[in-house]
């Protein structure tokens, strides 16, 4: 524990003994994680937009004419509301049906109110995910009552397409500025590793172990990526409204509160730079560990 201690404290004296390349480290380092950061937060904010308009893209039940509004509401309507994937079912009149088309159409239609109302009684009713829009379908067409259901699959299929697209485009486009982030935090550490060869080079000829010269990069990469996390963190709260601003000139989208994705975001960037900076570490150091002290120094 003594030794860990020991290499510890030579770590993070590293950072500062070396911050020149530290601060370059950092800069480039915050630069990946707010550009990853921005296209995970456009990404959700998409998404929550294509998840809400297919909540709010609703269907119409319509129930056989028979069926009164009592036992609509009575029977029919908690019937529906206990089937899988329903997220709202709101009883809609053929009273207040006759009195909109009135609204829309003029006097044609004033005098079909009470006996004379052709109109069925209905439902309308919004669900909780579109990709199972058919089997949803079929379920409420088996509830005793329904008659048809105005179908809207079509609308369905391309909200459950884009809600994909954008998935999976976040996810690879994540994925991809991860990989880049990687790299060139490994090329920033292994330029630090090359201003310090000698250093390097006299600690494996004096019979230093792999683990003795290994730590303290690796300490100084984890706190470069803790340093990097933080401040990747307070950057991105300012930014974020400004970025979201620039999206709506683009696509129009209500954004996701940055209060809601704070707590979040702030953990995974301390937790992806730690991490990013201790892998870029490990892979810099790790051509030297193969090495003796002269061929460090190519004597």
């Amino acid at each position: 524990m003594r030794g860990f201690g020991y290499l510890t404290k030579e770590g993070i004296k590293s950072v500062w003994n070396n911050r020149m390349m530290s601060a370059a480290s950092i800069g480039v380092l915050v630069s990946c994680l707010l550009i990853t950061g921005a296209a995970m937060l456009i990404s959700m904010n998409v998404k929550n937009v294509v998840d809400q308009v297919g909540k709010d893209n609703q269907v119409t039940v319509f129930l056989k004419e028979d069926i009164d509004s009592v036992q609509a509401v009575q029977k029919i309507g908690p019937e529906i509301r206990k089937l899988d994937n329903i997220a709202s079912c709101e009883f809609y009149s053929k009273e207040e049906a006759i009195t909109e088309w009135e609204e829309e159409l003029g006097p044609l239609f004033s005098e079909l109110q009470g006996q004379e109302n052709p109109l069925p009684n209905a439902f309308h009713v919004a669900m909780v995910d579109l990709s199972q829009y058919e089997d949803t379908v079929n379920n409420i067409k088996a509830v005793e009552g329904v008659d048809i259901i105005s179908d809207r699959s079509d609308i369905a299929k391309r909200l459950t397409d884009l809600n994909r697209l954008v998935t999976q485009v976040g996810m690879w486009l994540v994925l991809a500025l991860g990989i880049i982030s990687l790299f060139i935090i490994s090329n920033s550490v292994r330029m630090t590793m090359y201003s310090r060869r000698f250093e390097i080079s006299i600690m494996k000829s004096v019979g230093a172990t792999n683990h003795f010269v290994r730590t303290p990069f690796v300490i100084e990469g984890i706190v470069l990526g803790l340093i990097s996390g933080v401040l990747a963190s307070v950057i991105i709260a300012f930014l974020y409204e400004a970025m979201i601003n620039a999206v709506k000139y683009i696509v129009p989208i209500t954004e996701i509160p940055y209060s809601d994705l704070a707590v979040n975001m702030s953990i995974g960037f301390v937790v992806f730079g730690m991490i990013v900076g201790a892998i870029g570490a490990l892979i810099s150091i790790g051509r030297y560990l193969n090495m003796e002290g002269g061929e460090i120094l190519g004597w």
